[in-house]
């Protein structure tokens, strides 16, 4: 038997967008694949921090994190990247000139601005957050803020197209749809996260399989040959897709698991 390696993203994959729970099937499969010896990480945009509990019982390898800025390898970290301190003071900086909301992402917290006028969108998002008992601590204002990446809501009032541009060279902005942008260090990716997990283990792509669902899985999609779709994807990711499997809701991880026959 070949060993394999699979790559999951978190929301719209493994955790359900609209319930927060993860399907028992996709539990049964993740801990059959490992049991048969196959390597199984999470692959995400979010930080390492904010990966649940939850997802963590399941049992997983490692983690790439941060769409690819942070790599733990059987507990061990691999890699972490965070944005040098004067270029996130800079962001900020851009972020208000320009009317954008944003949640900034460390290692181990979120950061917010204070100001009153958070759209209704980003305020849902610190609501959850601070239930969690993170962006409790630090805020913009704080002198040295360092954090990894950028969750950015655009609203009526905003520039996103002069942010953008003024952001310069250094950083991708991947478009998540409905005013939200997700902004990433150039050169780091869900796909340079996987390279490196592969360098490790020395193990080839073509044993590789991945699984998403947003633009943000892009990079590995475009990346891995075996990429499978959960069945309600964004459009971007179903047309690149070697496999679209059922929706998260009708044991997708488990069906494609099958199909590709690893369980």
């Amino acid at each position: 038997m070949e060993r394999k390696i699979m790559f999951f993203d978190i929301d719209g994959t493994i955790l359900t967008e609209d319930t927060h729970s993860i399907p028992k099937s996709t539990i049964k499969a993740i801990k059959k694949a490992r049991e048969d010896g196959h390597l199984v990480f999470i692959n995400t945009g979010r930080t390492y921090f904010n990966v649940e509990k939850e997802v963590r019982n399941i049992g997983f390898d490692g983690y790439v994190c941060g769409c690819g800025t942070y790599i733990n390898i059987d507990n061990q970290v691999i890699a972490a990247a965070t944005i040098d301190k004067e270029t996130c003071r800079k962001i900020i900086y851009l972020l208000r000139k320009y009317n954008i909301d944003a949640v900034l992402e460390g290692l181990d917290d979120v950061y917010f601005d204070l100001r009153e006028n958070l759209s209704d969108e980003m305020r849902l998002i610190q609501e959850l957050f601070l239930k969690k008992g993170y962006g409790l601590k630090k805020n913009w204002n704080e002198e040295g803020l360092v954090y990894d990446k950028i969750l950015a809501k655009a609203n009526e009032d905003s520039d996103a197209v002069e942010f953008i541009k003024s952001l310069g060279d250094d950083f991708v902005s991947i478009d998540r749809g409905e005013g939200y942008l997700e902004i990433i260090p150039k050169g780091y990716s869900k796909a340079t996260g996987i390279k490196k997990v592969l360098e490790y283990y020395n193990l080839s792509v073509e044993n590789t399989y991945v699984f998403g669902d947003s633009a943000n899985d892009l990079p590995m999609f475009e990346y891995v040959p075996n990429s499978i779709a959960m069945g309600k994807s964004d459009e971007c990711i179903r047309k690149i897709a070697a496999f679209i499997t059922k929706d998260i809701h009708e044991d997708g991880i488990d069906y494609a698991m099958r199909h590709f026959q690893i369980i």
